[in-house]
């Protein structure tokens, strides 16, 4: 396994948009979801992803909050390798607007008309435990 830092891996996961939320389902079979994290990779092991309340993903993270990601980044130039990394975390269901505004991004207006004030709105933020990436070439992995 090669190293790479926090922040390297962070630097890469920045460029991807969407990641796949995989949650449990009632049965405990996997169920994935493509989320956006609006570009918002400031990361200190959390991710943030709206949804409904009504969501089947918010349901499954109240019954088992143990989640994963999955993201792939493009291979850009001719003969660049892509860059995927997988996350292991906990979720948890955010209710509180001010963590919503702190948040938002003009972007997800187009998922959510009403802005923060969406009725059944709520925030998941995703606390890494563990993060694994693959460059192509080399593979690493970060416990946080």
């Amino acid at each position: 396994m090669a190293e790479m830092t926090l922040d390297e891996v962070v630097e890469k996961m920045r460029d991807i948009d969407f990641t796949t939320l995989f949650t449990k389902s009632e049965g405990g079979a996997l169920a994935g979801r493509p989320m956006s994290n609006n570009g918002d990779v400031d990361y200190d092991g959390s991710s943030f992803f709206f949804a409904k309340e009504d969501a089947r993903a918010v349901s499954e993270i109240s019954r088992d909050p143990n989640v994963g990601l999955s993201l792939q980044g493009t291979s850009g130039l001719l003969g660049q390798r892509p860059f995927f990394a997988t996350v292991e975390g906990k979720a948890q269901i955010i209710r509180d607007k001010t963590a919503f505004e702190a948040r938002w991004t003009a972007d997800l207006d187009a998922w959510f008309p009403a802005g923060i004030d969406t009725p059944g709105l709520v925030l998941i933020k995703v606390e890494a435990k563990r993060l694994h990436w693959w460059n192509g070439e080399d593979e690493g992995e970060v416990v946080l």
